[in-house]
């Protein structure tokens, strides 16, 4: 609907229209159709008091790079109204309505809270988006929850359905064939990629993906020989924790024939075949060495090191780190005596396989998800295994996670309107939908927490009540999702033991503090990597290091991750991370902005 037909049917610029919303037998397309109409009504005309009709107090609105360029969340109607008039004239967002093709409003139960939720889309001058409205039935003329977010930039569209590539540049008749002409491509004999991504897991071949989708010379750097190896070397018994619905590629999602949980094999032949259909430029066995920034040229000095021994400086505009993005090396735990044990001790980065070690004594020092699976991966080789706890952890079964998280991406909707609501909430709402499935899940798993709790198992919630999803943003670890070896410790079929008990590591094993000896043949120690900031300084330097900042964990002010999937402190330089749900989600969103900055749209983030 137009601005000036809206215009034509109110008198004082919203009244009219969100009265409209209250009407008997109205339909949730109408309620939504009204307020969307109210809305851009008075933010067109920057209207500040028909702006505060149109919102509850309590309401919340998340901007994803559309109208501000970065991730802008607001909590409150007067923090939520200030942000949008100081966007809006920027912008310019206009022609508000319920998205064509996406799920229609309908009224849902999120966050306790019910809501009549809608898809909507709109557009900027220079961009498409897309938004989620929820209205409370009881109050439809007023929002709770709005959220913008970037879709496609109008110059540069995603190259899909209506503009999907003829192919007829793979044809060329008395020319190369389009393998000569990739195998050409991928030389860079002649030029540097405007792109270099270090890293060819999920996230950096997704990403440099998308930017070839749009026009981007990117070039993806890895330090294994084969794309997907950074799945396919790890320990044998390794599968996602969460369902396949959740874990889909942009644009290429997995055959419906395939398990409900996914194989770190699979994973692994999928990265692999995704690159090769999706024509992405990788250099394997090549590892990123240093970098600096020249200012001048505003483009990067890139050293990267080729398996024989061979080097090359490229010279991008822009370094997307996606080699884990929020780790850097192992890191070697100090523990008491540990240097004087006669046995193996390895870090869980190097475990494969318990083959080895049937019959033997085996202790994982920690207790995260990675030594739950190692530990029971030894188990199933027939080692004798104990777990060493250093603190307390957050447990839930990996079907109380599955039947009470992201419950949207079970409803029959498309990923993309799944992945439109799960990143539709500010901090405090996403906070309580945690707490509110984290109660639910305790009652599920109550009789596997009574059985660990009698193994003196350390448990816990999370500082903020929101389980493993909060430990996930704040820390990245400090959980397990049960797929067997919770009950391996109740059952006593392996040990575990408390820092509390042990004096110290001797030759034999450990010496504890009543004197007794337990004896071991190899400790894994399971114990995460270094902070990524310190692998950013070994790479770039302390001055960069120390102008990013802080990597991954929430910040202060917004409860935003850290310098992910954002503009950074330091021009030209990227984060991304996270599991395959995250990665089809944000390196979306990255691969936009850099195409805007490529395309001169956009420099730096617009003051939020």
């Amino acid at each position: 609907m137009s601005l000036s037909a809206l215009e034509s049917r109110a008198i004082d610029g919203s009244a009219p229209v969100v009265s409209r919303a209250l009407d008997v037998g109205i339909s949730d397309a109408d309620r939504v159709t009204g307020w969307l109409g109210a809305f851009e009504i008075a933010l067109a005309q920057g209207d500040r008091t028909a702006l505060g009709h149109l919102f509850v107090e309590d309401s919340h609105w998340r901007d994803l790079f559309i109208l501000t360029w970065t991730i802008t969340p607001r909590n409150g109607r007067d923090e939520v109204i200030s942000c949008l008039l100081k966007a809006q004239p920027v912008a310019r967002a206009r022609n508000f309505r319920i998205a064509e093709g996406r799920t229609s409003p309908r009224r849902v139960t999120r966050t306790g809270e019910s809501v009549i939720e809608a898809i909507y889309q709109f557009e900027t001058d220079i961009a498409h988006g897309f938004g989620i409205l929820r209205l409370r039935p009881d109050d439809p003329g007023r929002a709770w929850i709005l959220s913008t977010t970037l879709h496609e930039l109008k110059d540069a569209k995603w190259p899909v359905g209506e503009n999907r590539p003829t192919g007829q540049h793979d044809r060329l008749f008395g020319g190369e064939t389009k393998a000569e002409r990739r195998a050409n491509e991928l030389e860079y004999a002649d030029r540097d990629p405007t792109v270099l991504v270090v890293g060819g897991g999920h996230n950096g071949i997704c990403v440099a993906a998308q930017l070839r989708m749009l026009g981007v010379d990117t070039l993806v750097v890895d330090r294994l020989p084969r794309v997907g190896d950074v799945w396919r070397n790890r320990y044998g018994s390794l599968a996602l924790h969460n369902k396949i619905q959740l874990n889909h590629f942009p644009y290429m999602k997995y055959p419906e024939t395939w398990p409900t949980f996914l194989t770190k094999d699979a994973l692994a032949d999928w990265i692999e075949a995704y690159a090769k259909a999706m024509d992405v430029n990788v250099w394997p066995s090549t590892e990123f060495v240093d970098g600096s920034w020249d200012e001048t040229d505003q483009r990067w000095s890139a050293r990267v090191g080729h398996e024989d021994g061979t080097e090359r400086v490229l010279h991008p505009r822009h370094i997307v780190f996606a080699n884990g993005g929020i780790v850097g090396k192992p890191h070697h735990p100090t523990f008491p005596g540990l240097e004087d044990f006669a046995g193996t001790v390895m870090h869980s980065h190097d475990y494969v396989s318990g083959t080895a070690w049937r019959g033997k004594k085996v202790m994982v020092l920690g207790v995260g998800n990675t030594a739950h699976d190692i530990a029971q991966d030894l188990h199933g080789f027939g080692a004798q295994v104990s777990m060493i706890q250093r603190s307390s952890i957050t447990v839930f079964s990996v079907e109380a996670a599955s039947l009470n998280h992201a419950l949207y991406y079970k409803e029959g909707l498309s990923t993309e309107d799944c992945d439109l609501i799960a990143t539709c909430p500010t901090f405090p709402v996403a906070l309580r939908g945690y707490q509110l499935s984290v109660q639910k899940m305790l009652e599920i798993d109550e009789e596997l927490h009574a059985g660990l709790r009698a193994r003196g198992f350390k448990m816990d919630i999370g500082e903020d009540g929101g389980g493993h999803q909060m430990k996930v943003r704040r820390q990245h670890g400090g959980y397990y999702l049960n797929v067997g070896c919770s009950d391996l410790i109740v059952s006593g079929e392996i040990g575990l033991l408390q820092t509390d008990d042990i004096e110290r590591f001797i030759a034999e094993g450990l010496l504890m503090k009543d004197g007794s000896i337990i004896e071991a043949d190899l400790v894994v120690t399971a114990t995460g990597y270094e902070p990524p900031s310190r692998e950013l300084e070994r790479l770039l330097g302390k001055k960069i290091a120390g102008k990013v900042g802080t990597i991954w964990g929430l910040d202060e002010k917004d409860k935003e991750l850290n310098n992910m999937y954002k503009p950074t402190a330091q021009k030209g330089l990227w984060f991304l991370a996270g599991g395959f749900a995250q990665g089809r989600v944000w390196t979306h969103y990255v691969a936009l902005q850099i195409k805007a900055r490529e395309a001169g749209l956009v420099s730096d983030p617009l003051p939020a």
